[in-house]
C-alpha cells in the first residue's frame, strides 16, 4: 500500500507546484511581452461608459459596421465557439441566414464578395477585429445610412487598419474603436 500512496501523494504535490505556480508564471510572463502586458484595454467615452477594446461587441445597427458573429452572444464571462463542424446542417443553416441577413442590409453586394469573417463566429466567439474587406464591403451601406461620402467612410476605414501584431497574420480593424470614430465624425 505504501508502495501506491506515496509516489500519489509525491505526483499531486508536484502537480499543484507545476500547474498552479510554474505554469501560471509562465504565462504571466508571456502576457508581458505583449501590448497593454495582458491586461484589458478600456475605452472611456467623454458620456461615461467604458468599453473594452478588445472584447467583441454587438453591433447590428445599419448605421455602424458589423463585428463578427459570436457564438456566445458577446458574453465575456465565457468564450467559446459552435463546435459545430463546417458540414453541420445546423451549422450551415446559420450561416446562410447569416448571409441572408447581410446581403438584405447590404444591397448590391453578391454572396461571393462577403468576407468570411462576416458571416462565421471566431473560436472564442469574441473576437473584436474584422477584416479589412470585411470593413470595406458595409461602407456604401453605412455611407448612404448616415448620409456620408464613401470615400470619407472608406477613408476612416484605411485609418483605422491595425498592423499585424509582431509582422504575423493579416491586417485588421477594431470595430469597436473603428465606431466610436464613426460617431466623432458626426459629432464634430
Amino acid at each position: 500500500m505504501k508502495k501506491e500512496i506515496i509516489p500519489s501523494i509525491l505526483l499531486s504535490f508536484i502537480c499543484i507546484i507545476l500547474l498552479s505556480g510554474i505554469y501560471p508564471a509562465i504565462v504571466w510572463g508571456i502576457a508581458q511581452i505583449t501590448p497593454n502586458k495582458g491586461e484589458g484595454i478600456v475605452i472611456k467615452e467623454k458620456g461615461g461608459r467604458h468599453f473594452y477594446e478588445n472584447i467583441g461587441q454587438n453591433f447590428s445597427d445599419d448605421k455602424y459596421f458589423w463585428s463578427r458573429p459570436s457564438a456566445v452572444n458577446y458574453n465575456a464571462a465565457g468564450s467559446g465557439g459552435s463546435n459545430k463542424g463546417p458540414d453541420n446542417p445546423e451549422y450551415l443553416l446559420l450561416v446562410q441566414a447569416r448571409i441572408d441577413s447581410f446581403m438584405t442590409h447590404n444591397p448590391g453586394v453578391n454572396r461571393k464578395d462577403i468576407p468570411s469573417d462576416m458571416v462565421t463566429a471566431s473560436g472564442s466567439g469574441l473576437d473584436p477585429h474584422i477584416s479589412v474587406e470585411g470593413a470595406m464591403v458595409q461602407v456604401k451601406r453605412i455611407a448612404k445610412v448616415r448620409s456620408l461620402d464613401e470615400n470619407r467612410v472608406s477613408e476612416l476605414v484605411r485609418a483605422h487598419i491595425d498592423a499585424p501584431m509582431y509582422g504575423m497574420g493579416p491586417k485588421r480593424i477594431n470595430v469597436l474603436t473603428l465606431n466610436l470614430a464613426l460617431d466623432n465624425i458626426i459629432a464634430h
